[in-house]
């Protein structure tokens, strides 16, 4: 539970902090990962980067254990992405704007296959568009974002959601696919 990292009493961080840095060293030496000031990563984080497809993360961002990042992706500060989560940027990219919240079993694919009927899918080559996720949004565990979705800032992806469209500002979406059912700023 990272948020945890966030609240620990002197003690405890004394023996966190240098523990922290050692997790972060240990993918810098083997990714092209870049971690600003102040993050939790679980050491039982898979991230996949290489030049080209860094992973740039923000300060006080948190990753829990058992999520898969594949670069190029670029979290702003304080995102939040909980354990189980499978983010690819394909080659366009994944980019999450500051505070957003992600729950857990989230995926976000920024790559698509092509279809022709004349050959296999594996066969055919991909393509990319990429995802822009606003700032301080929250994805409900178990959505599904495809690639060419921008989202607004300040909205809301209900669990479950299967997002292949893009998303206004505020907006609360619910559903397969997603679909507006209210506006986050009517919520007050």
């Amino acid at each position: 539970m990272p948020w945890l990292y966030f609240n620990l009493k002197p003690k405890l961080l004394s023996w966190a902090e240098p523990w922290q840095a050692q997790v972060q060293a240990e993918f810098m030496a083997l990714e092209t990962v870049s971690f600003a000031e102040n993050c939790f990563i679980a050491p039982e984080v898979k991230l996949f980067a290489e030049p080209g497809r860094d992973i740039i993360i923000g300060s006080r961002c948190m990753i829990a254990a058992d999520s898969f990042l594949h670069g190029p992706i670029t979290l702003g500060d304080e995102v939040a992405i909980n354990h189980g989560c499978s983010l690819d940027g394909g080659r366009a990219g994944i980019r999450i704007g500051a505070q957003t919240r992600i729950a857990n079993n989230v995926t976000i694919y920024a790559f698509n296959h092509g279809m022709a009927p004349d050959s296999p899918i594996y066969q055919q080559a991909s393509n990319s568009k990429g995802v822009t996720i606003g700032k301080d949004v929250w994805i409900g565990a178990q959505a599904g974002i495809v690639d060419g979705v921008t989202i607004g800032d300040c909205a809301v992806i209900g669990m479950g959601c299967i997002v292949t469209k893009d998303v206004t500002p505020y907006a609360i979406m619910a559903g397969n696919p997603a679909r507006i059912i209210g506006d986050r700023r009517d919520k007050v």
